[in-house]
């Protein structure tokens, strides 16, 4: 060390390595840190600005008045926004505002349709048949509202002829125009060629014509055995002689006899 110069080191103070003041990833003594709204005796301010439980201002006021009017409302002194100055809180019924909330992001994420990307692959000299029944599901994917990544594998010597896997995402492209559009230019990566096609409806619109069309089907099938049973029961129905109490008429003679 230079002359008249020390250094005093957090381990020469007895500091553990991890837990020296201002070094990040150690244990700090404040624990978990809420990202809940402070509510009633949690906030700690001397006023706030005060919102009635209908949205109503009320103006800036000490917060033990505000904890007054709070606690005659049989409701809770919620902070909503705490960096303002002074801090905003209004006065609600904070359980069920989360429960309201909780039911509004479930109700979001059940109408929520996700996007996913399905993926075909194609080799340049695909035979018809099979460009047929990759054509199929692509086409098939688009109708579910979904993405289609076309990936063009060229081996060998096919390398040299890009051109053959842009012709074939060209043709594949305007094959299938009435269902998505080329969201992705072809472009080479590598030993491959990649487009991306997509649906020219959302997913969640399939979704719903999709539900649209089972649900028209099974009163459809239901009309049709409606008249089997209706024949069914009538044939049950016809009165016999020990319900009526009465024989049978005779049969009529017929027009020779």
């Amino acid at each position: 060390m230079p002359c008249g110069a020390f250094r005093v080191s957090g381990a020469r103070q007895g500091w553990p390595r991890r837990n020296r003041p201002g070094r990040l990833g150690g244990d700090s003594s404040g624990g978990h840190i809420s990202v809940e709204p402070r509510i009633n005796e949690r906030i700690r301010v001397p006023e706030v600005r005060l919102v009635g439980p209908n949205g109503e201002q009320v103006g800036i006021v000490a917060l033990g008045d505000a904890l007054r009017l709070a606690q005659e409302a049989d409701l809770d002194l919620v902070e909503v926004a705490p960096t303002a100055r002074p801090p905003v809180c209004k006065l609600m019924d904070y359980g069920k505002f989360k429960y309201e909330s909780a039911l509004k992001a479930r109700e979001s994420r059940k109408n929520q349709a996700q996007t996913v990307i399905k993926e075909i692959k194609l080799r340049p000299k695909i035979d018809p048949h099979d460009y047929g029944t990759k054509k199929g599901h692509v086409e098939r994917f688009l109708r579910q509202g979904d993405k289609v990544k076309v990936t063009i594998m060229f081996r060998g010597r096919e390398q040299s002829r890009p051109e053959l896997g842009y012709r074939l995402l060209q043709r594949l492209a305007g094959d299938v125009e009435e269902l998505g559009f080329v969201e992705a230019q072809p472009k080479q990566d590598g030993r491959n060629m990649i487009m991306v096609i997509g649906p020219h409806r959302r997913k969640s619109e399939a979704k719903a014509e999709r539900s649209a069309q089972h649900g028209e089907r099974a009163p459809a099938r239901q009309r049709t055995a409606r008249p089997a049973a209706a024949a069914g029961s009538a044939a049950e129905a016809e009165p016999t002689e020990a319900d009526t109490g009465q024989p049978p008429a005779p049969d009529e003679p017929e027009a020779g006899s």
